[in-house]
């Protein structure tokens, strides 16, 4: 009988390998899109305490889980809270009531919440008076070139690793060190440019930050993809790719960030680069840097796990090197 599988593989295992994409694709972004829903955007509310608890309790009733409020004595310490981005918006209870939103917070946040609270405000026949505060750049009014500026800093950077292993999986620890170092500064200052360049400029303060974090964000993912690239091959770019790229992306939340996506989504966006490194990008431009902090700690430990893999292969490499001499010694 003759053996076909020589014949039927060639055909078989890439159309495999696209069958796994595609059920992957389809079963983490649907999961994560397909009833869209928020989830505890920060709020705070400032008035008497009576009226702060009615309202609260109200919203609570109706909406659970929608608003995480939060209350303070006055409407100065409530737009403190604002600025330093420990809530998204600001409800001023009294006898003209009035709801302050952070712009750059993003469209889907602000959108949704100035239409439920004009709403629920309306029904009672009190007219409820919007401010729109740290507004994104005229150039870029929904922040969308911010997002693609993560997406494009991700997706580039596995790009440049997955030529690099093609090309050079044999390669010295050196040459992948020197690639992840030349990559992260070619990446910041390539990546702000343009996008500066597309909506017409940022403060210098605020594009040199955005530079640093793209290059931050390209070493820590870059580290982290030829760690697993040098350990463990072509799969490790594949699990590189699973986690580094596409879980990283989907659980952002996007443009509409992390809020409006399932718990397990959710519970996994503080972790990943992509949504920190947007919250970033909007803390440097429109928030006189609150909130960089933590997501700089964040890539940061990235790198450090990244570092960690690629120092793992390295010895697993020279184990094995040393494990094929010792015949010829011997001999």
């Amino acid at each position: 009988m003759t053996d076909r599988r020589p014949a039927i593989e060639p055909v078989a295992a890439p159309i495999a390998a696209g069958l796994v994409v595609l059920v992957t694709l389809l079963g983490l972004i649907g999961t994560a899109i397909r009833d869209p829903r928020p989830h505890d955007i920060p709020v705070g509310v400032a008035g008497p305490a009576p009226a702060a608890g009615q309202i609260t309790g109200a919203f609570n009733s109706k909406a659970p889980g929608a608003f995480q409020f939060t209350t303070y004595d006055s409407e100065e310490h409530a737009r403190s809270a604002l600025d330093a981005r420990d809530v998204d918006a600001v409800l001023v209870l009294g006898a003209q009531p009035k709801l302050i939103v952070a712009g750059a917070a993003g469209d889907a946040i602000t959108g949704l919440t100035t239409a439920i609270f004009l709403q629920a405000f309306a029904a009672q026949g009190t007219q409820l008076a919007v401010e729109v505060t740290h507004p994104f750049a005229s150039g870029d009014p929904h922040g969308l070139v911010l997002f693609f500026l993560v997406l494009a800093t991700i997706v580039s950077t596995f790009v440049v690793h997955a030529i690099l292993l093609v090309r050079g999986r044999a390669a010295r620890l050196s040459t992948w060190l020197g690639v992840e170092g030349g990559w992260a500064v070619v990446a910041g200052l390539a990546g702000v440019g343009m996008a500066a360049w597309i909506v017409g400029g940022y403060d210098i303060s605020g594009a040199t930050a955005m530079a640093g974090l793209v290059a931050l964000t390209g070493l820590a993912t870059g580290t982290v993809t030829a760690g697993f690239s040098r350990l463990l091959g072509p799969p490790g770019l594949g699990l590189a790719g699973l986690i580094v790229v596409l879980l990283n992306l989907i659980s952002s939340g996007g443009p509409a960030g992390q809020e409006f996506l399932p718990d397990a989504y959710r519970a996994l966006s503080p972790w990943m680069p992509a949504g920190q490194l947007f919250s970033a990008f909007r803390g440097a431009l429109y928030f006189d840097g609150q909130g960089v902090a933590a997501p700089v700690l964040l890539l940061t430990g990235w790198l450090v796990v990244g570092v960690v893999l690629m120092l793992l292969a390295e010895g697993v490499r020279n184990r094995a090197r040393t494990a094929a001499a010792m015949p010829a010694v011997a001999r």
